[in-house]
Formats: structure tokens, C-alpha cells, sequence
């Protein structure tokens, strides 16, 4: 039987706490640690019930409990402060940061995922992506960042984790209601649910969209778990990464298209986007396909415009990790769509391939966006260098070092991860400004100035707070499991509130290595047994629903957690999540992390725990690569950067390491006590590492770097091309065409160099060279000297390029150009010329795929 009609009932909120609503509906509560005490402090029990979700917490409040709210006058005076800060945090509108100039009255940015790792009452996340999305998003919102952002809103979320008696990890899902989260559906001009539609291989789909607030920013979620829709695209927004390739097809098309047609719907015309992952991909399409059927541009000239206004970010260096799908699976969805592009199938297929030429390679969503965007990234120094390595068959004349693919470092959202314990003391020795101002080295200086007994004691109040959360948690999984009362027992006295405490966390991925410390349980059981330098570990971690593997790694690990040896001093924490993150990040004294190099693309939460003052021991991979010192002044290194071919040896070799650190300097820095029972070397290695990383790794440094490098002459870029009717696209459209058709026949020749018989450092080589422009004019194209020292076998091992200068030309019509390099230091040195194609309105020469290079002989 089915109602006739549905209501939505809320809590009748007395007059005077209306304004609960207002902090329980924007996000800013997530990274307001005084708006969540304020609803925590009603009712912890049912906060944590409510999984820190104020919408549903107000919802399940008694009314008599609500009354009593209404007469109490210190809550209400807390009540009207918060409300008065957020309406002040809302209404300003200046940009912190150097933007171009008139730019900050509408988005001009927006911003896809796949998911968005926010808060713990919004579950649309799964892990490092979604969190640096929500991060991105919070520092948009601090610095007002003209940015709007696109996801999905899954009924069921990312599976959450249970595991049987024997340590197997089970997935359950449960379903969600959006009535009860805080976001809210947007509206047509109608007041009715504003919906929009994709086209599945003919079928029409509806998804309704819903607005979160992240304290400036809005966040737009599709949803189409609707009437509208038949019952297998209803499934479309039920799980992340949940289905076959299909689904995820699904998924993607509804990312990407869908959310074009959002924005449009919702009467937002964003300048720039910026696909986080390729999973949004086919946003560029939908794109290029409007300007085609707005403003009459032919696919070039429209691809030209979005590319030179998009920004791509790659966070996968594992190969697997980039969705691909079968040709035959793609035709029935796009074969019309390519018809309306003005492209032959073959010629859209080549837009997602390495090899355009292979029709039976799949179409890979990463290469799409690479294609679609002149500005793209990696998310670590390390990560760029391996993005370039993987993705080089897209630019196959070019070296490695070429391919144009930059780095972004990612960052953490420090007033989020910071603990509100460590917060205080941050904000007595470094006032407001750590908050406003994370990324201001000045501010973290004043570290210095905290109390070495200030410092620690609130660090151990943190482990103290870490170790009672653990054993209720404990406690708890293991009586769902059916634990009996010895067992109870036992989780309410593992682990000790004083021991040096190591946490590991992630996705259980096999070249995360989780197990790399269980290789030598031996040693593993001698360490946690030390009595006078006790040593224990916290894990947690999901597995992948279909990664047999990975959940073999968990297995073996709580196993080992659950032996006589172990179950005081290991623990293995079920349903890994945000908050189960921020004790770990606030408790632990160290973080460690071991993935096999270079697999590791950055790995934030060492970062987040790092901004707490927890030190860090982990391979030097992704973000580590670049933050660590080999003085062990800012934390600790498996190992020093170096790649194997054999990878059990490399397993064998780091494992061997990871012991070494632990007993040879891990374990006695911390134990070494002076006045006080102070550990005075740890103590300044905890100040040092806040000092030195705590300004460089933080999202508002790169939201920052975004805006500089990529946001900022995008919408330049952007805002040439559009003028006078788009003349600027259409003339670079028309130029682009050009190059390719007569780039194949330049020419170099009879290159030339000063000999003076003998080659100093800091002397400069004159170089010439004569080319054959067929017709392309001298300012298109740029010549260039490239250089440096080069290895026994004649390769370059690092290069310099010189612009070469335009003089004279030769009596049988080619051009002279001329250049200087100047070796800097002694050793082999060489240089060769090439020529790429130049243009004003083109962001990276390289993007073309064009280069010509002088020939031996």
C-alpha cells in the first residue's frame, strides 16, 4: 500500500532557536569546531548517533528538550554569537588572493568530482580524492574564491565496513536520506524540483539537484533516484564506485554532461573548469558541444576555447586506477553524440586514446581530459615526474621531461584536521591568523614560542582522548560481532594512554604494503613487548568490495591484532571514516606510511597529522619525496627514494629499514626523558615539523598555486578568445589547422657553433641555425637551443631551452636563427635545436603535440 501523499514533518523549532537551522544547514560547522560543541553539548549520545549530522541531530531532538534549549540564556547568547560569525564569515566577498580584476561577482570556476569528503554526516566520499575535494572546496570558501562545485549525491554512499570472526572483510549499505542530511533541493522559477535530463543510448534520464553550503561555496549534487526515471537509472546515484563499467559509464556521463547542464540550468556561466580526476571528463564535450550550437563555432574553434579554459588534475599513478571502457560499449552512447560534434566515430575515439591509429584501444577518460585541457597537473613534485612517464604516449615527440603535464602539491584544510585541543594553543601563541592565514610562514614560526610541557601535555591529553575512543570502538565492533565478555573485556584495557603510539590508516591497496611490517613478526612481538619502552599500533582501512587481495591484507593483520602476543598492543578499527581519521590524525605520535615507490601520488593524511605535531615515517614518496630532510629533523624515512625492479627484494630491503628506524631512533628519541619526564628531542622535532611543513602543505597554498597558474590565465585566455564574437578562438582554430598542415615540412639545417677549441664554464656558445618555414611566418613558431649535460651514452640528463632570435635569411629563402647557451658547470655538455609552434593565445606550446627536431648529420 502507498501513501497519497508524502509530507516532510521537522521539529517545531521554538521562535528562538531558529537560527539552529541556519549552522546545521552550511558545512562551515565542519571546520567550526564551536559550532559543533554547541550541537554535541545538547546531547552527546545522540550526536554521535547522528554521526555528527546537525540536520538529523535537530530532527531526532525531543520536544521537550527543544523547549528547555529555548529558556536556557547561555546557550541562547552562544546561539546568537555563532549565528552573528557565520553571517560575518558569509558576507565577505573580497578575494584573499591575487585574481584577475573583476572576476569575483559571479563563479567563474567550477569545480567537478566524483565525490566530496566534506564531513562525516555528508557520506558521498571514499577516501583521499573525496577528502581533497572537500578540502579544495574550504579553502575556496575562506579565501571567496569565485568557485561553484558538481558532484552526485549517493543514496548509499561508499559501502561501510564489518568483519566476520575471522577477520573478512563484509560491505553493508545503508541507504541514506537526503531529508535528514543538510542540503536542500533547488527550485525552478515554478518552485518545483529543478531537474535535468542525459541522454542514455536514447533514453531519457532525470536527475534532481540538490545544494549543499561549504560556508561561501555551493555545492551542486545530482540525484536520480526519482519517479521520473525507469528502475535501473534510478541505480545511477545509488553507490559510489558500486556496478559494473556500464554504471560507471553512467556515472560519468551524469558527472560530466549532466553537470554542464546544471550550471546552465541553475544560470551560472563559469569561465574555467576544473575537472578533479577524469571521471568528469566528458564535461569538455558537453562543453565544446554548446559553443558549437550557441555560438555557431565549428569543433575546432570550440575546442580550442574550452581546452585553453579547463584544468585537469590526475591524482591515479597506477594504470588501473584510470577508467577505460570498451569501444563497443561506448558507440551506442556517444556514436550520435559524435554526429553532432561533426566528428567520424574513429576521430572521437582518437580523442580518449594514446594511439589514435589503434581502433582496438579502449577509450580512457584521462587521455580525454588531457586532450581537453592546455593546463594539467599532477598532485606532487614526484607525482608530476610519473604522470609524465605514463602519459607520454599522448605527446610521443616529445622528451619525458616535455610532456605537459605540471605539478600541484596538494594540501590539507588545516583549521578541519587540527584538533580543538591543539587549536587553543595555537591561537594563545599565534593568534587568529593560523586559521586565516595557514600558509603565512611567519605565523607558523611562532611554534617556537609554545611551551615544550604546553606543547606535550596537550598532545598526550590527545592520545589519552585517542586511546579511550579506540577501546569504545573496540568494544563495540566486537560486540556486534558477538564477542563474549572476556573479549569485552580485554578491548576495555587494550593498548596504554602513555606508549609511543603508531597509527596506520588507508585504503588497503596491495602497493600500500600494509603488511610490510608484519614481515618480521619476530622482531614485530619483541618491540610492543618492551615493557620500559612499550610500542603500539592503531590500524584501519577499507579494501576495495572487489579486491580479494587487499582484504586478504586485512585479515592476516587483525589476525595477528587478535593473538596473545599482540591484542593489547594492535588494534585494527573497523568502518574507517572521517572521524575515526581525526582522532588517529590528533593522538598519534607517529604516521606511518609505506607505498611501494612511486605509487604513492601524494598521501594527505600524513600531512594532516603532521599539521597536529605527529611526526612521520614513511617511504619518500609522493608528498614525503619533497617535505622530508635527511637530518630525520622533521620526521623519519623508509628507505632513501631508490626504485626496484625486483620488488619482493625492495619489500625485503625496506622492511629490514622500517625496523632499523624503529628500534635505532624511532623508539629512543621518544623514551629519552628529561626534567619533567620531558622527551625534549621529540618535542623539538614536533615544533620543527609544524614550523617548516605546516605553511607549505596546506590547501590554501594550493588553491593559491590553482588560481595562479592555472585559474587566473585560463580566464585570461578565456576572456580573449570570447571577444568581438569569439574572433580570437576562431583565428586560433584556423591557426592550429595551419600548423598541422604544414608543419610536416619544416626544416633545419646547417646548425652551427662557436669552436674555440676549448669550452669554459660560464662561457657562452653561439648557435645558429637555418629553417625552411614553408610558409609559416617566423612569429609562429619558436626556435629553440636545447641543452645540458649529458651522460656516456650521449643523453641529456638535464636540459635548458634558449629562444633562438630571427636575423638574417639565406640568399635561397630560409631563415636564420640565433642563440646563446652557456654551460654552468664542468663535464660532457651538448645541445641540439628544435622548433615548436607559437602562439599569443596558446598556454603551453607543447599541447599541440607539433615539434621538429635538427637532424644528425
Amino acid at each position: 500500500m502507498q501513501p497519497l501523499r508524502v509530507y516532510s514533518v521537522v521539529p517545531k523549532l521554538p521562535p528562538r532557536l531558529k537560527p539552529l537551522w541556519e549552522l546545521a544547514y552550511n558545512l562551515w560547522y565542519s571546520w567550526n569546531n564551536e559550532i559543533a560543541e554547541l550541537f554535541a553539548q545538547v546531547d552527546q549520545k545522540l550526536w554521535r548517533e547522528c554521526e555528527l549530522n546537525p540536520v538529523a541531530f535537530l530532527n531526532r531532538l525531543p520536544q521537550r528538550t527543544l523547549e528547555n534549549l529555548a529558556t536556557d540564556q547561555f546557550f541562547l547568547d552562544r546561539l546568537t554569537e555563532l549565528r552573528r560569525n557565520l553571517e560575518t564569515y558569509l558576507s565577505k566577498a573580497t578575494i584573499s588572493i591575487p585574481f584577475p580584476e573583476g572576476e569575483n561577482k559571479e563563479p567563474v570556476i567550477a569545480y567537478f568530482s566524483l565525490e566530496y569528503g566534506i564531513s562525516k554526516g555528508l557520506p558521498i566520499y571514499s577516501g583521499g580524492l573525496g577528502i581533497l575535494a572537500g578540502d579544495h572546496l574550504k579553502s575556496a570558501s575562506d579565501l571567496s574564491l569565485p568557485l561553484v562545485a558538481i558532484g552526485i549525491a549517493y543514496q548509499q554512499g561508499y559501502f561501510r565496513q564489518y568483519l566476520t570472526p575471522d577477520g573478512w572483510q563484509q560491505e553493508r549499505y545503508p541507504v541514506y536520506d537526503f531529508e535528514q542530511m543538510p542540503m536542500t533541493p533547488c527550485l525552478d522559477a515554478d518552485g518545483k524540483r529543478l531537474l535535468i535530463s542525459v541522454d542514455l543510448k536514447g533514453d531519457r534520464v532525470f536527475a534532481q539537484v540538490w545544494r549543499v553550503a561549504v560556508g561561501r561555496i555551493s555545492l551542486y549534487l545530482l540525484d536520480t533516484n526519482i519517479q521520473e526515471n525507469q528502475p535501473q537509472f534510478k541505480q545511477i546515484t545509488t553507490r559510489l564506485y558500486g556496478g559494473n563499467l556500464e554504471m560507471r559509464l553512467w556515472q560519468e556521463i551524469l558527472l560530466g554532461i549532466g553537470g554542464i547542464k546544471t550550471l546552465d540550468a541553475l544560470g551560472f556561466k563559469p569561465k574555467v573548469i576544473h575537472m578533479n580526476e577524469g571521471h568528469s571528463a566528458f564535461a569538455g564535450l558537453e562543453r565544446i558541444r554548446r559553443f558549437m550550437e550557441n555560438a555557431g563555432l565549428t569543433f575546432e574553434a570550440a575546442a580550442e576555447l574550452v581546452a585553453s579554459s579547463s584544468i585537469f588534475t590526475t591524482h591515479t599513478p597506477v594504470p588501473a586506477g584510470n577508467d577505460r571502457f570498451p569501444p563497443d560499449l561506448m558507440q551506442p552512447y556517444f556514436e550520435d553524440y559524435a554526429r553532432k560534434l561533426g566528428l567520424a566515430w574513429k576521430v572521437f575515439l582518437a580523442l580518449g586514446r594514446e594511439d589514435p591509429r589503434n581502433d582496438a584501444e579502449p577509450f580512457c577518460m584521462t587521455v580525454l581530459a588531457l586532450r581537453l585541457s592546455r593546463i594539467n597537473n599532477g598532485v606532487s613534485i614526484l607525482h608530476g615526474f610519473v604522470s609524465r612517464n605514463m602519459w607520454k604516449r599522448v605527446w610521443p615527440q616529445y622528451p619525458v621531461e616535455d610532456v605537459p603535464i605540471g605539478a600541484v602539491t596538494n594540501g590539507v584544510h588545516v583549521p578541519t584536521w587540527v584538533a580543538p585541543d591543539l587549536a587553543l594553543l595555537f591561537d594563545r601563541y599565534m593568534g587568529p591568523n593560523w586559521r586565516e592565514d595557514p600558509d603565512c610562514p611567519r605565523v607558523f614560526e611562532q611554534t617556537e614560542a609554545i611551551s615544550d610541557a604546553e606543547l606535550w601535555r596537550t598532545h598526550e591529553r590527545l592520545r589519552e582522548r585517542l586511546i579511550d575512543f579506540v577501546r569504545r570502538r573496540l568494544h563495540d565492533q566486537l560486540l556486534a560481532r558477538g564477542a563474549k565478555r572476556k573479549e569485552l573485556q580485554i578491548a576495555e584495557e587494550v593498548l596504554d594512554p602513555q606508549a609511543l603510539t603508531i597509527g596506520f590508516a588507508r585504503r588497503f591497496a596491495t602497493y600500500k604494503r600494509a603488511t610490510l611490517l608484519l614481515s618480521d613478526q619476530e622482531r614485530l612481538v619483541k618491540l610492543i613487548s618492551d615493557s620500559s619502552r612499550p610500542l603500539q599500533f592503531i590500524f584501519a582501512g577499507k579494501a576495495h568490495p572487489h579486491d580479494n587481495e587487499g582484504k586478504k591484507l586485512i585479515q592476516q593483520l587483525v589476525q595477528l591484532c587478535e593473538t596473545a602476543e599482540c591484542r593489547y598492543s594492535m588494534v585494527f578499527l573497523e568502518d574507517y571514516d572521517m572521524e575515526i581519521a581525526s582522532y588517529m590524525y590528533h593522538g598519534c605520535d607517529v604516521w606511518m606510511n609505506t607505498p611501494r615507490r612511486p605509487l604513492e601520488a601524494c598521501g594527505t593524511s600524513g600531512m594532516k597529522a603532521m599539521c597536529n605535531g605527529v611526526l612521520n615515517f614513511s617511504t619518500l614518496d609522493g608528498w614525503w619525496a619533497e617535505a622530508w630532510k635527511p637530518d630525520n629533523s622533521l620526521g623519519w624515512a623508509i628507505g632513501l627514494g631508490e626504485e626496484y625492479e625486483d620488488v619482493q627484494y625492495q619489500d625485503f630491503v625496506e622492511s629490514q629499514m622500517l625496523y632499523n628506524a624503529l628500534e635505532n631512533e624511532i623508539v629512543p628519541t621518544f623514551y629519552e626523558r628529561g626534567h619533567g619526564n620531558l622527551p625534549r628531542g621529540w618535542i623539538r622535532k614536533m615544533k620543527e615539523s609544524l614550523k617548516t611543513l605546516g605553511p607549505v602543505f596546506t590547501s590554501h597554498r594550493m588553491v593559491e598555486d590553482y588560481a595562479r597558474v592555472a585559474y587566473g590565465p585560463a580566464i585570461e585566455n578565456y576572456n580573449r578568445l570570447v571577444k568581438a564574437e569569439f574572433a580570437a578562438a576562431k583565428d586560433l582554430a584556423q591557426w592550429r589547422m595551419e600548423m598541422m598542415t604544414k608543419w610536416s615540412s619544416l626544416n633545419v639545417r646547417n646548425v652551427q657553433a662557436t669552436d674555440p677549441g676549448q669550452v669554459f664554464v660560464g662561457e657562452p656558445i653561439v648557435v645558429t641555425a637555418e629553417i625552411s618555414l614553408n610558409g609559416i611566418r617566423p612569429q609562429d613558431v619558436r626556435v629553440e637551443v636545447y641543452s645540458g649535460p649529458v651522460d656516456y651514452e650521449g643523453k641529456f640528463t638535464q636540459r635548458e631551452t634558449t629562444i633562438m632570435q630571427p636575423s638574417d635569411s639565406t640568399q635561397d629563402g630560409w631563415q636564420v636563427f640565433r642563440g646563446e647557451v652557456m654551460p654552468v658547470e664542468a663535464g660532457r655538455f651538448g645541445f641540439t635545436v628544435r622548433i615548436l609552434p607559437h602562439h599569443p593565445l596558446l598556454l603551453d606550446s607543447h599541447s599541440l603535440g607539433l615539434i621538429k627536431w635538427a637532424e644528425q648529420g
